[in-house]
């Protein structure tokens, strides 16, 4: 009974350290994106305003397109998903560029020669970011909802569309980390996982239907995240409760999620302060 009970002790003192590990990171990233506000803001720009132009300028067209002539579908509500997934890739992207102003500052190797986890200062600075995500999305979907967006799910189906873009910006947050700790080098972190995104977004189902856009790329499409995200949003916005549709693309995501987090944190676990100096 007595190693019963110390066995159980240890693990929740093993819990409440992890805890608190994530949340001392969680606290510490989410401070450092509050005081950069230029970062914060650029990153809800550029999606703003690639919704405003295609609405504004192709919206017609696009309609069209999307409906096939039938009108049945306002390419409003069609593209407003792909602006979501927008939301979570920039959001997402600069996660290794702050790590590796840590590793400049000399801070990281100070949390690299701590008892902190691995595992919970990966998972701290993912759910950081995530929050600021969650706060783009709810703002895109306002606006997409006042530029004349319907929402066939209503207001429950749009909080499950902030999951499904938090889930989706978790493997991108560890692609992210993974570039910086590979390349240690601040532009070519940023040139790269920016350089990304409009590849992934074009070569998707983003903005079109992907039996409208040339073979090749419907090739590319089927092994592309943004498709699978954007194709579970969409999902909610126009079709409605497509359970099938939802978790089989959230499947996905939550499998990348994994594969990239476990790579990133023993990346982290993997690095020294020889390595970071």
């Amino acid at each position: 009974m007595t190693i019963k009970t110390a066995t159980n002790s240890g693990q929740k003192s093993v819990n409440n350290s992890f805890r608190t590990d994530v949340w001392a990171n969680f606290m510490r990233w989410g401070r450092k994106l509050v005081r950069n506000p230029f970062a914060l803001v650029g990153s809800l720009i550029q999606p703003v305003i690639f919704l405003i132009l295609f609405l504004e300028v192709f919206g017609q067209v696009m309609t069209d397109a999307v409906s096939r002539g039938s009108g049945t579908i306002v390419y409003e509500s069609f593209l407003l998903p792909a602006i979501v997934i927008m939301v979570s890739l920039t959001g997402a992207a600069t996660s290794g560029t702050e790590l590796l102003d840590d590793i400049n500052y000399g801070i990281f190797e100070k949390v690299l020669v701590s008892p902190m986890s691995r595992a919970g200062i990966f998972l701290g600075k993912t759910l950081a970011e995530m929050t600021m995500v969650t706060v783009q999305i709810v703002i895109i979907l306002v606006l997409g909802w006042l530029f004349g967006a319907t929402f066939a799910t209503g207001v429950w189906g749009g909080l499950v569309i902030i999951g499904i873009g938090i889930v989706f910006a978790g493997w991108y947050v560890g692609f992210s980390i993974i570039v910086a700790l590979l390349t240690r080098d601040s532009g070519a972190t940023v040139l790269f996982t920016n350089l990304l995104v409009f590849p992934l977004l074009f070569l998707s189902s983003a903005f079109l239907p992907v039996e409208t856009l040339p073979g090749w790329i419907q090739i590319v499409s089927s092994v592309n995240p943004v498709t699978y995200g954007v194709d579970a949003t969409r999902a909610l916005i126009i079709t409605g409760w497509s359970w099938d549709v939802i978790l089989s693309n959230l499947a996905v995501l939550i499998g990348l999620d994994l594969v990239f987090g476990a790579i990133a944190v023993r990346m982290l676990t993997q690095a020294s302060g020889t390595d970071v100096a």
